[in-house]
Parts: structure tokens; sequence; C-alpha cells
């Protein structure tokens, strides 16, 4: 490293411990809890840092596990009860209980090292610590969507390889769905062929084609579980609660293999322009409705899935006070090494807000086995 960029690194770890009231030796020597005014700007930089964070819910809590913290009723509440008839008035809990009402705070470790190279070319800026801090802050905050995604695990030691849209971090948001709202989660059709007769999730798939349903009378040719995407999400509709069918907020979250690109205008704009680097981690409005409701697309869904919610009914939680930080000179590695950590998790407040439908295939159906 050179000189002017070890005197820049100190100056940066000075500004660490500065404001988080440790000693600069704590920040390059001991893992320290991060200040409770900074974790909080960190957690506003983050959602600042992408559309989709700031159009969901980010909720600090206390304790590792609890109670979820969103205020969501399930079902209405009004009523009569002829208690002049001896009848009791018995109130219960509206909220959601499909997972017992219940959140549970995993550790992430958030770890990332920079080698001594990259940072003596950046050292003739003097604000490259804070350029710096940004980019891997917003990486953070697309880690966590793509978590929220596609995680369905918690692996003591995670996978990168494995796992390259971090399935094994923590258990994301489709994975509660499938989990505790089996009855909210349709993921095969009635036209799905099996080998052997055995049931192989494997080829579980639902398909969506322009056409009849089956060429003719005692066909064995099928061509459609949907003739097209506003049959499946219509039906889909029916999964939700129904005082919930008519809200105005719902929206179709919809895989990008499943929309033609040309309905989300923004990502065909010219190659590397700022709109279109920006648009990378935006919520892209289509140009046309799925089943009478608006469709996006947001980063990490998966290509062949649709989900009808309303945005502020996924939540993430991190609890207050495990944000823990250091700074490491690593000479033997040529590089320097920021271990963070937070625990956190991944919350869909309402189950009977939602319907979850995967597994979908662009197309028609195989010719079945004749009967």
């Amino acid at each position: 490293m050179l000189r002017e960029t070890r005197i820049a690194f100190n100056n940066y770890v000075g500004q660490v411990a500065a404001l988080n009231d440790v000693e600069a030796g704590e920040v390059v020597t001991t893992k320290f809890t991060v200040a409770p005014s900074v974790e909080q700007k960190l957690e506003e930089r983050m959602q600042q840092s992408s559309e989709f964070l700031g159009s969901i819910n980010i909720f600090g809590v206390v304790q590792q596990e609890g109670d979820k913290v969103g205020i969501s009723v399930t079902r209405p509440i009004a009523g009569r009860t002829n208690t002049a008839g001896g009848t009791r008035r018995t109130p219960t809990d509206p909220t959601d209980t499909g997972d017992l009402g219940r959140y549970r705070c995993e550790q992430t470790n958030m770890d990332h090292a920079l080698r001594y190279a990259k940072l003596d070319a950046w050292r003739h800026k003097p604000e490259f610590p804070q350029l710096i801090s940004s980019a891997i802050l917003a990486q953070q905050g697309r880690d966590r969507i793509m978590i929220g995604w596609n995680g369905i695990s918690v692996a003591a030691t995670t996978d990168p390889v494995a796992n390259p849209l971090l399935q094994d971090v923590n258990k994301g948001w489709l994975f509660k769905i499938r989990t505790f709202a089996p009855a909210r989660h349709l993921q095969d059709g009635a036209l799905t062929v099996y080998n052997n007769g055995t049931n192989n999730p494997g080829l579980k798939a639902i398909y969506v084609a322009e056409g009849t349903l089956f060429s003719g009378a005692n066909s064995t040719t099928a061509e459609a579980d949907y003739v097209n995407l506003d049959a499946l999400a219509y039906d889909a509709v029916n999964l939700l609660d129904e005082w919930h069918r008519d809200d105005t907020d719902l929206v179709v979250i919809v895989g990008r293999d499943l929309v033609d690109d040309k309905y989300f205008p923004i990502i065909n704009k010219a190659a590397n322009t700022a709109s279109e680097v920006e648009a990378r981690d935006r919520i892209l409005q289509s140009a046309k409705q799925i089943g009478g409701k608006p469709a996006v697309r947001v980063p990490f869904f998966p290509p062949n899935a649709l989900l009808i919610t309303s945005l502020d009914n996924l939540s993430i939680y991190f609890q207050e006070g495990t944000r823990r930080k250091m700074v490491k000179d690593e000479p033997e590695l040529d590089q320097i090494a920021n271990y963070e950590s937070v625990n956190e998790c991944y919350v869909v407040e309402e189950y009977g807000r939602c319907a979850f439908v995967e597994n979908i295939v662009i197309g028609k159906a195989p010719a079945r086995p004749a009967p």
C-alpha cells in the first residue's frame, strides 16, 4: 500500500471510530457494535439505493425472535352477538397466524475485501472511502432482494457456487408462502405429464398459451392450462381472501420470461445509459395490465412465476444492535478486509393478501397418453 493510501485509510478508520464512539484501535482489532444512529442511517441509505426496498417495509426489532411488527388485519371484524340471549361476546385475533404470527432474525455476514492495488489506484480521490462504502451498501441492498425472492434455507456455511442467488442465506418471502400458506400457492396444472406415473416435482408445470384447451373432443393433445396470463391471474386472485381481492394497491409481480420486454419500455433505452443502469434496481411498470391489475417487474424475481400482493405486505426485519463491524488490514493477503454482520428476517405480513404462482411455461403442453 502506498504512503498516500495508508494515510487515507487511517483517516477512514478515524472517521468510523468517531461515528461509532469507539477508539480507532478498536475498529481494526475487535468487532464492534455499530452505533444506533449510524445503523439507522445505513438502513435509510440502503432503502434509498433501491426503489424496491423503498416500497416495502424495513423494520428494526429489539428481539431476535418475536411477534410480527406489521399492523395487518386479515379478516373483517364487524359483527353482532345476541348478549340478551345469554351469548358471550368473544373477541378473536384478526391478525395473520399462518406462521404463528412470528419472526426470527438470522445472522447474515456481509464481508468484503479490497486489494491494496485497487486502493492505490483510487488514492487521488479524497472521497474514495465514501464511494466504496456507497457501492457496498447498494450491493447489500441487492443481496437482500435476492434472498427475499430466492432464499429457502439457513445454512451453517453458505455455498455461493451452488447457490448463486443466495438460496442458502435465509428463508425468503416465497419460501414462507410455500411453507405457511400452501392454499395461496399454485405450482402445477392439470396437464403435467409424469414419467412412469411417478410424481416427479421437477416436471411440475402450468402451461399458458393462446388457443383452446383441447384440439377436439376426446383429443389426447392438450394445449394449455390457461389461454393467456390474464386468465391465470384472474384465477390466482381467487387464492386471496375475498375481502382483499378488490384492493386497489394490489400488483402482479411477474417474472422476466412471462411478459415481452416491449411492455417494459425503460429497458429498451440505449445501452449503458445512466437511466438503464439505474433501472436494474428499479420497479419496472408494464405498459399493460395482467388480470386487470398493474404488472411490475422487480430485481431477482423468479423468471417463470408471478405474485399478486401489495408491496407493503412484504417486510424485512433487522435486529437492532446486531450490526457488527471490523475493518482489518491483512498484509499477508495484500488487502483491507471489512467484516460486517447483522441479524435479519424476511416476513410476509399477511398471507391472505398474496397469491403465488410458479412453474409457468409459456407454450403448449406436451401430448398426454391416451386414456
